[in-house]
């Protein structure tokens, strides 16, 4: 497994219970800030082997990845509004309320090379 993937599942089980993260913040956490993509096909592979709140990962919207009328999109609206997350009519959530406040921190590596997650 890649560093990337050993990043993003420790990442992804530090979400509160209540609260989501985007692909994209996850990528971003995990240290590849374009690897929104990767990060979905890592919890499609690792979810259930690794007992991920897979739940808790949204796209950059506030919305379930999902289709619409699939059961996949049900589970996670289930497990999500069990948590306490409300959804509106479009199925989607405020972001502004629900989405968690990790973000990475960054800082220069030496005055020569470009910023980098720490």
């Amino acid at each position: 497994m890649s560093a990337f993937s050993v990043s993003v599942l420790a990442w992804v089980k530090k979400i509160p219970k209540g609260q989501v993260a985007t692909y994209g913040q996850i990528a971003r956490l995990a240290g590849k800030p374009h690897g929104a993509r990767g990060v979905g096909w890592i919890l499609n592979a690792c979810a259930e082997s690794h007992e991920l709140p897979w739940q808790r990962v949204l796209n950059s919207q506030g919305k379930i990845s999902f289709a619409a009328k699939t059961k996949e999109h049900a589970e996670q609206k289930r497990l999500l509004s069990r948590e306490g997350v409300k959804f509106n009519d479009r199925s989607s959530l405020d972001l502004g309320i629900y989405q968690w406040k990790r973000e990475p921190k960054l800082r220069p590596a030496d005055s020569n090379s470009p910023r980098m997650f720490r």
